[in-house]
């Protein structure tokens, strides 16, 4: 298994954990990823992690042409 599908799995396990308490699943995930950043921001410098997000943020549109892609 991937680092990415092991992050996946922990995610749904997560989230199933979170509705069976009761939480909606967006208060869930928001909470998630600000855990996730604050700890983060405790191993890596507070740019480093700014460009990361900032660069996960503007690539979340799948049907988006990026000029670095080659045809």
């Amino acid at each position: 298994m991937s680092i990415h599908g092991w992050a996946r799995q922990s995610l749904a396990q997560q989230l199933y954990e979170a509705r069976q308490a009761g939480f909606d699943e967006l208060l869930a995930l928001r909470a998630l990823l600000g855990v996730l950043v604050e700890r983060s921001g405790q191993l890596r410098s507070g740019e480093d992690l700014r460009q990361e997000l900032l660069f996960l943020a503007d690539n979340l549109d799948d049907e988006r042409d990026y000029s670095f892609m080659r045809p």
